[in-house]
């Protein structure tokens, strides 16, 4: 069994749950399973006060029967864990919908909690009647549903106390499980003559009189006591609660509970909802008997997996179509006009308000030069300057260059707030035309790509004859296209290492090949699964003079 370390105070990051799920009893914890095995990011928030905590005992669980209530969580939260879900302890005091369509959780803790779906599993409070003594011996032998305790108090003194319809009925259910049943009529008559004919054949005593207290001996109930002081046997005393949907927390979305009423009597209120737990609030889901006031635990947990597997399709749905737009959106960024230039080109593709890329250094760089002494280094075809930002935190002293003016403005302005302003000078160039001068122990050239025209031959030879003696160059590309990009740069070019080293031409005596393979390259982002990228990977070393043949 797995420790729960997973219950653990939520953290203040800014991390935004595929989904959340607000309650941790059956309905919640399967739906979580079933969530996290579609490979949807997971948070369940549970206060930790199922509402079955006293019972000893589960029963009509298909292979748990007999399993105390706790057990059965304890294995669901490790199975959610299991899966990449997380589990913390906490209460959901409120939620409202952010400006960008998520939800936002406030936990009684202070912190708050983002997430694209809801799936609330808060179950029900049950209101007991006003009898002195009930309380405490609920769920032991102050008992409410015959078929989840019914077997345990079976030939025993059953009580029934009657203070709604149906009365009859539930007496009924009763003396299906022992011959000694007696139903009180605890708010006055409740019965027609018909029913007590009815009661009277199947054996179950009526008594009249309201139920004042129950009488307990030695930690047993044995009996009640009426208000006109009579006292009547019993070993277990069944009740009809109110049962009333935990749903404050819903409030602040504008979904409040619906009344369930036999007749003109309320019996409980829950949270409407459709055949999948889908509320009128979209992205809200409820599951479990915060939904259905008479679902049982597995009844509770198959609604939990029906309601993830809507959820997970809704995502599904929303995920492709933000991809479509993005992909669009790409293609068109992408895509060369008539009368485009190098220039108009770059600007155009740089120009959204957003960064175009992950900001993050390329991994390939990182993994190439982590092992070099910092000097001098030129960035061709820097972008928004991620790569010129790692290399001059790690002591470099970097020539950045690049065509587009928006790309080269967010680079100064994530430089200067990384603090490195002044170890890295930027450069406007178009590098089909432009000539570097001076030598760099460190020329890198990264995705050589594009619908546009590149003169690739000449950026590499222009590049290779930058580098110092004993310096090197590295030259990345995709070893394909990506699959976002395969209709956006149909005309691209995807060299091998092999092409890339007789584009460059390098005279063997004065060069050496240290690297010219395909390497696999992390491309996952935040709130993804991991995803790899191969790239080629050409890197070789200017010979220092005495090092020639």
């Amino acid at each position: 069994m797995a420790e729960a370390t997973h219950m653990e105070p939520i953290g203040g990051d800014d991390t935004v749950w595929d989904v959340a799920v607000v309650g941790g009893g059956v309905a919640g914890l399967s739906g979580a399973v079933a969530l996290a095995r579609s490979r949807r990011s997971v948070l369940v928030i549970d206060a930790g006060r199922p509402r079955n905590a006293p019972a000893g005992h589960l029963h009509n669980y298909l292979s748990r029967d007999g399993t105390a209530p706790s057990r059965l969580l304890e294995t669901g939260r490790d199975e959610v864990a299991g899966y990449g879900g997380r589990i913390v302890t906490g209460t959901v005091a409120s939620s409202t919908r952010s400006d960008d369509g998520t939800f936002r959780l406030q936990v009684g803790d202070g912190s708050a909690v983002r997430a694209r779906r809801m799936l609330v599993t808060t179950g029900l409070v049950d209101e007991l009647p006003g009898v002195d003594g009930i309380a405490q011996r609920w769920g032991r032998d102050v008992l409410h549903c015959p078929y989840c305790h019914g077997w345990e108090v079976r030939d025993r003194a059953i009580g029934v106390l009657a203070t709604r319809p149906p009365a009859v009925e539930f007496a009924l259910l009763w003396r299906q499980l022992s011959a000694d049943v007696t139903l009180f009529c605890q708010t006055g008559s409740l019965l027609d003559e018909l029913q007590r004919e009815q009661l009277a054949a199947r054996g179950v005593r009526v008594v009249e009189g309201r139920v004042a207290e129950l009488e307990v001996r030695d930690d047993r109930l044995t009996g009640v006591h009426l208000d006109d002081g009579r006292t009547v046997r019993c070993d277990a005393l069944a009740v009809q609660p109110t049962f009333v949907a935990r749903a404050d927390l819903l409030a602040g979305l504008g979904l409040s509970t619906t009344e369930q009423r036999l007749g003109d009597h309320v019996v409980g209120a829950f949270v409407g909802s459709d055949g999948t737990g889908a509320t009128e609030i979209p992205g809200v889901w409820v599951a479990g008997n915060v939904a259905d006031l008479s679902a049982d635990l597995i009844g509770a947990a198959a609604a939990g997996v029906r309601a993830a597997a809507a959820i997970n399709a809704d995502l599904v749905a929303e995920d492709a179509a933000r991809a479509l737009e993005g992909h669009r959106a790409l293609r068109d960024r992408m895509a060369v006009r008539e009368g485009d230039t190098a220039e108009s080109y770059w600007d155009r593709f740089y120009a959204q308000p957003h960064p175009a890329w992950s900001g993050q250094a390329n991994t390939v760089l990182v993994g190439q030069a982590a092992d070099m002494a910092p000097g001098a280094a030129l960035d061709l075809g820097c972008g928004e300057g991620a790569d010129a930002i790692w290399l001059a935190q790690r002591g470099w002293t970097v020539t950045a260059v690049d065509i587009a003016r928006p790309a080269l403005r967010r680079a100064r302005e994530r430089a200067g707030a990384a603090g490195v302003a002044d170890r890295i000078t930027w450069l406007r160039h178009d590098l089909g035309q432009w000539q570097p001068s001076g030598s760099f122990d460190l020329v890198s050239v990264h995705y050589l790509h594009a619908s546009i025209d590149l003169p690739r031959e000449g950026i590499l030879r222009s590049a290779a004859s930058a580098v110092a003696p004993g310096g090197v160059l590295l030259v990345v590309g995709h070893a394909g296209p990506l699959p976002a990009h395969a209709d956006a740069e149909p005309d691209a070019r995807f060299p091998t290492a092999r092409e890339v080293l007789a584009d460059l031409d390098l005279p063997p005596t004065q060069w050496h090949v240290e690297c010219a393979a395909d390497v696999p390259r992390d491309t996952t982002r935040a709130g993804e699964h991991a995803h790899a990228q191969t790239d080629t990977v050409v890197r070789v070393r200017r010979l220092e003079p005495s090092s020639r043949a």
